[in-house]
């Protein structure tokens, strides 16, 4: 009996070392996923999550066209995941791997195909718009009445002059920056002609004096603390910033609105890299990911739509109804799409978006 036990006690502790030794790397946006999550997903498979965050395409694309990025499971944007899948830089994935993959919704999964015809390197994840972010209270003092509802607000100098004293932030991410000054200016938003990218420039260095930062994320905290008073941000960003004001009981109102002249409308996906060690684990959590309760959870967490539309249906009311998370057909109409740019015209868009930030 005391050898029994005894091989029973080794095998015991044989598994549980086998099961502390299995993790998997995450590369992701900041501020992107429920944390709980992923302390469930540790408990109920043994798995270890090494979670790492960036804030912005070109950071994981750098690492990834190194070579050596180290991550089992990373998160592009659409655009940027076309021309990486093109590149060679991931791996294919096995639906038939991932029982939940029949949860997401097929109009989201269509948006995806877009970007990866076929399904065949990536899995959706979050969906959101690009839009204006305010301090409800200051931007009142400074135009009164007057209904935000354009571009003109940010991409007006006379406009932004009067916002820069209590601090004006925009996402650093030319595709964003760029396609919505391609809307706002009346050209072409899958525009070709660098001519039209020149255009943008010029207006947005016109701009940069007034602009406090460029970052993808600290815009957040800045809304929700009442350092900064207007952002151009993502949907679920903004609402992340409502809700932590709320919660800190600052008396800061935050508003997001998708201006009139229409925005972009991005997805993010998981993607595994080519090279990457633990293909098994990457499977487990993608597939935990997919589940509804834990879709559900993450946009409760973020505020960003995700791609499963058994969700919807315990969410609470007041983000299903919020046509910036979710949006209604009539608000669609005002969406495109950004495809990407070809290897010359995106060396023009790099090069215009450092002068802009530079301001020279």
């Amino acid at each position: 009996m005391k050898r029994l036990l005894l091989c029973v006690s080794i095998l015991m502790f044989s598994f549980a070392a086998i099961a502390a030794d299995r993790q998997v790397y995450v590369y992701n946006w900041s501020d992107y996923i429920a944390p709980k999550l992923l302390d469930d997903f540790t408990r109920e498979t043994g798995i270890r999550v090494v979670y790492d965050t960036y804030d912005s395409n070109e950071t994981l694309e750098a690492k990834l066209l190194a070579g050596h990025s180290g991550y089992d499971i990373v998160v592009p944007s659409g655009s940027f995941l076309q021309r990486q899948i093109k590149a060679g830089l991931y791996q294919p994935l096995d639906r038939t791997k991932l029982a939940n993959a029949s949860n997401i919704s097929p109009e989201v999964d269509a948006f995806l195909a877009s970007y990866d015809p076929g399904l065949r390197h990536s899995i959706a994840y979050m969906w959101f718009s690009t839009g204006i972010a305010y301090n409800v209270e200051k931007i009142k003092a400074r135009f009164g009445e007057r209904a935000i509802d354009s571009w003109d607000v940010v991409f007006n100098p006379d406009n932004l002059r009067k916002l820069s004293d209590c601090g004006v932030y925009f996402l650093d991410s030319p595709e964003d920056i760029f396609s919505v000054g391609l809307r706002y200016l009346g050209l072409n938003t899958s525009s070709k002609n660098p001519a039209d990218y020149l255009r943008v420039s010029t207006a947005l260095q016109k701009l940069r004096p007034f602009i406090k930062k460029f970052h993808s994320s600290e815009y957040i905290g800045a809304l929700a603390a009442g350092d900064i008073c207007v952002a151009i941000g993502w949907a679920g960003d903004s609402f992340q910033a409502r809700s932590r004001a709320r919660e800190s009981s600052n008396n800061i109102d935050i508003n997001y609105i998708v201006p009139k002249e229409g925005t972009i409308m991005s997805l993010d996906a998981l993607a595994v890299p080519v090279g990457a060690k633990n293909i098994s684990e990457a499977y487990a959590l993608i597939d935990h990911l997919l589940r509804p309760e834990s879709a559900e959870q993450n946009t409760k967490t973020t505020n960003f739509a995700n791609g499963l539309a058994l969700s919807k249906q315990t969410l609470p009311p007041e983000i299903v109804a919020n046509k910036a998370v979710y949006p209604d057909a009539e608000t669609m109409k005002r969406f495109f799409t950004a495809l990407p740019l070809e290897q010359a015209l995106q060396k023009v868009v790099t090069r215009e978006w450092t002068r802009v930030k530079s301001g020279r």
